[in-house]
């Protein structure tokens, strides 16, 4: 039995070991096209103007610090789906984007970014649940 499992850990690692160093030697040549691909999506915008009035309520009320209705609102974005462009872990704040009629927080969101919570760097709209984002231009 110690013999099985010393050899799956021992496979697993050296998997591991290996998609580490293409990945590296990816970045080395130029061809890691892979991360690059979801942060081209971002090429999409949505100007403030466009916004659903419940958008332009949130935008404001970020800028001014709230308050915000739902408890997670203003908490840190994990960016888990890799669409967002890659920033230290706590740069990302999700704020619920109101949907009339609906119970829930719905799937509406704005994420900004940015070392400061009212001032961000860049805001970002999804209107999917995460599935996508538009950056949001004034």
């Amino acid at each position: 039995m110690w013999g099985t499992r010393y050899e799956r850990w021992r496979h697993a690692g050296l998997t591991l070991l290996l998609a580490v160093f293409a990945n590296v030697a990816a970045v080395l040549t130029g061809t890691a096209q892979a991360r690059s691909a979801p942060v081209a999506a971002l090429a999409d915008t949505v100007a403030v103007a466009e916004l659903p009035a419940q958008g332009r309520s949130m935008l404001t009320l970020i800028y001014q610090g709230g308050p915000f209705r739902h408890d997670k609102d203003g908490v840190v974005f994990g960016n888990r789906e890799r669409l967002l462009p890659a920033n230290a872990r706590a740069y990302y704040r999700e704020y619920t984007v109101r949907t009339p009629g609906e119970r829930s927080r719905g799937a509406r969101r704005i994420v900004c970014g940015g070392l400061q919570a009212t001032v961000p760097d860049a805001c970002f709209y999804t209107d999917d649940h995460y599935a996508s984002f538009r950056k949001i231009v004034h």
